[in-house]
């Protein structure tokens, strides 16, 4: 998925002999900190209610991430209504993962480059960290817009992009008016840093752990635990050989929760015409389980 955040000694990892990366510790200090924030919750006592709070928001996020940044933003996967796209980008931008049109743009880069010198976080090239967390403080901050003319063009959107810490502040705020402290450290920033890493294990595993159906030009791979941990995203090389689907998980065996909800909510008519993996590609991956179960 994305792209949406150091060294090679990494698991899987290949070594080149290019420049180190220079990272941008000043700018990292936020992020870094907001790990140590959680562990106030030490201070405040963790109650119920801060539970469910951190829990709603873990898989309303995790949603957030997978169906508006990554299927709807980056790879226009299906269409909605503006005041729909509106929420879309609201309820991503609660993830803490900057602007839509930033995210959006970094991760159709990511496809034009992926496992190339010239990709932003490939573990294959930079290692696990880098791939992981790092690239986010590695002068990645510019918003390439030529990649993303398509969603330029609905100024709420570039209103949304350019005031992204907008919605995760007012979603601090209102888990700690009704939670109390534990709603701010439990409810807010513990499952934001989950949050974080959950989606982040997309870039830095997903191309070193699995399984690989399609012959993609990158080391991408299908990871059942990740699927389930993301909400369908570790269906990840299905989704590099045809990013145009809606639908990552190809078959009915291949768990992808982020597209039951949105077929769920294509049948009330909020968001419609959601791309379907084409049956050339469908029948190629069905030869392809064959062939690799023929040679066990």
């Amino acid at each position: 998925m994305s792209s949406a955040p150091l060294s090679a000694g990494s698991v899987g990892v290949t070594t080149t002999s290019k420049p180190a990366r220079r990272y941008d510790w000043a700018g990292a200090t936020p992020f870094f900190l907001s790990h140590v924030v959680a562990f106030g919750a030490i201070w405040s006592g963790v109650t119920w209610q801060a539970v469910a709070l951190g829990v709603f928001l873990y898989y309303l996020r995790i949603f957030a991430v997978t169906a508006g940044y990554h299927r709807y933003f980056a790879h226009r996967t299906f269409e909605t209504s503006r005041p729909f796209q509106f929420f879309l980008a609201w309820i991503s931008e609660m993830s803490i993962q900057k602007g839509v049109l930033w995210w959006a743009a970094h991760h159709r880069g990511h496809h034009l480059h992926s496992d190339t010198e010239r990709d932003i976080h490939s573990p294959k090239q930079d290692g696990f960290w880098h791939s992981h967390m790092m690239w986010l403080f590695a002068g990645t901050d510019e918003t390439h817009y030529g990649r993303v003319k398509d969603l330029t063009k609905y100024p709420e959107i570039r209103w949304i992009s350019k005031y992204w810490l907008l919605p995760p502040i007012a979603t601090g705020v209102l888990c700690w008016l009704v939670a109390g402290w534990s709603g701010l450290f439990v409810g807010f920033f513990l499952s934001s840093c989950l949050n974080w890493h959950t989606t982040f294990f997309i870039n830095s595993l997903c191309h070193v752990w699995g399984n690989r159906r399609f012959e993609t030009k990158d080391t991408s791979r299908n990871n059942l635990f990740l699927a389930l941990l993301t909400f369908g995203e570790g269906w990840h090389n299905n989704h590099h050989h045809y990013m145009n689907s809606a639908r990552q998980g190809f078959y009915w065996w291949e768990v992808d929760i982020t597209y039951y909800i949105l077929k769920a909510l294509s049948w009330v008519g909020l968001v419609w015409n959601l791309k379907q993996p084409p049956a050339r590609v469908l029948e190629e991956g069905r030869r392809l389980d064959r062939e690799a179960q023929l040679s066990r």
